[in-house]
């Protein structure tokens, strides 16, 4: 009896004593990853995103999604990237599922998407700025999204972006996903009021100033490669002179009709521990107003863009370069511009040229320490080459998230006269 007695506890004691390690077999399914997330013991090996087009989907975002792979998967990061994947496309729903490697502890984590049948309406300040030689600019947005398809209205008053001051609406209707969500098409209208500066007033002859502009422009979207995209389309554009011809007849509506496209590149790169990332964004555009479209301008437009960002720890790093060149005859809102609130800070693009530029070079650097904000600018604008000029300016300020405080000094002989700017998104 003792002895069976002894063999039943010491059959007892074995099965507590193994109970332990029959958890620690083979993870078999989705749930029981999430739950032993907490150990962090998991490295992400990919992530994407199911059920959504990768067409126009924002550089943060994208960049965001790529910066979780090589880390440590934290359940709580992913749930934030869920949430602002739901918001950034509309979505109904938006589950994360989590599935083993193809090595050992490494997982792959899957955004599914359940598409809204819901309409959502959205209101958005693009850009408000403040300079403190051309006042007060802003744009603001209204979207709703239906069933895949976006409708954006945009009120807004703007003299950073080019020679004139546009005041007036633009209206956008979009579709991301077809054709294997790899096209996304646009359709964009533009109305503006146009209004002059002095110096473009008594730079310019009389028929290149108009008072009003109209342009259409219907686009396709290709997604080439995961980092690679190709918009493609045809801008219908009209305005009407300010003054008469040199008859005395009244001034009739002109055309500039051109074809457009635009190549984009966008790459990140960033440690496991999020110590320093890396990004490379580039763009490259054409436009070429011709007769065959029954434009009145004949030109044709080339501009490059190339952005560089390193960041390590607080510390914030950022070059940029740009260039143009625009030949044959074209409207002054084609025409190149330095001097706004990101490029030749500090000096006013109407004492640099107020008819803007046919060639156009700009280069640029940016260090930040968390809010703290140095840059310097160097840049030329010119027609014909014997009056190309180099400019410089520096300047400092505060910039933290979408909002930015910054005062800028043209480098020359002379006095000094610093341009104070002032807002968000610029």
């Amino acid at each position: 009896m003792e002895l069976m007695a002894f063999i039943r506890r010491s059959t007892l004691v074995a099965l507590l004593a193994t109970a332990p390690l029959a958890s620690c077999g083979v993870i078999e399914d989705d749930k029981t990853l999430q739950e032993l997330n907490v150990n962090s013991r998991y490295t992400v090996e990919s992530v994407q995103v199911v059920g959504l087009p990768t067409v126009r989907m924002s550089r943060a975002l994208r960049g965001d999604l790529d910066k979780i792979v090589g880390a440590k998967l934290d359940h709580s990061a992913l749930e934030r990237l869920a949430v602002r994947i739901k918001n950034e496309f509309v979505v109904s729903d938006v589950a994360i599922k989590i599935s083993r490697g193809a090595e050992p502890e490494h997982v792959v984590v899957d955004f599914e998407v359940t598409k809204s049948h819901e309409q959502r309406f959205d209101l958005n300040v693009a850009k408000f700025l403040y300079d403190s030689r051309e006042g007060w600019m802003g744009d603001a947005s209204a979207t709703t999204n239906f069933k895949g398809n976006a409708f954006t209205f945009d009120v807004l008053s703007d003299s950073n972006s080019l020679i004139e001051r546009d005041s007036g609406i633009r209206a956008k209707f979009e579709r991301k996903n077809l054709l294997a969500d790899r096209v996304g098409l646009r359709f964009e209208f533009e109305s503006y009021h146009d209004q002059w500066n002095p110096a473009t007033l008594a730079a310019a002859p009389a028929t290149m100033i108009y008072r009003t502009r109209e342009s259409f422009t219907p686009e396709a979207t290709v997604a080439i490669a995961p980092s690679v995209d190709l918009d493609l389309g045809v801008s219908f554009a009209r305005f009407r002179p300010s003054l008469p011809d040199e008859a005395g007849s009244a001034a009739k509506t002109e055309s500039s009709n051109a074809v457009v496209s635009t190549l984009r590149f966008h790459r990140r790169w960033g440690s496991e521990q999020g110590l320093f990332e890396q990004n490379v964004t580039g763009s490259y555009s054409f436009r070429a107003g011709t007769s065959l479209l029954g434009s009145d301008q004949s030109f044709t437009r080339h501009f490059a863009h190339l952005s560089y960002v390193f960041r390590h720890a607080r510390s914030f790093v950022e070059t940029t370069f740009l260039a143009g060149r625009m030949t044959g005859r074209a409207p002054l809102f084609e025409r190149f511009e330095l001097g706004d609130s990101t490029t030749l800070r500090g000096w006013s693009k109407f004492d640099l040229d107020p008819l803007g530029g046919s060639r156009v070079l700009h280069g640029s650097i940016d260090y930040r320490y968390r809010y703290f904000q140095v840059f310097y600018d160097r840049g030329a604008i010119w027609d014909r080459s014997p009056d190309r000029d180099a400019k410089q300016s520096i300047g400092t300020g505060f910039k933290m998230e979408r909002f930015q405080l910054a005062v800028a000094f043209p480098i020359r002989g002379g006095r000094a006269e610093p341009i104070l700017y002032a807002g968000m998104n610029f």
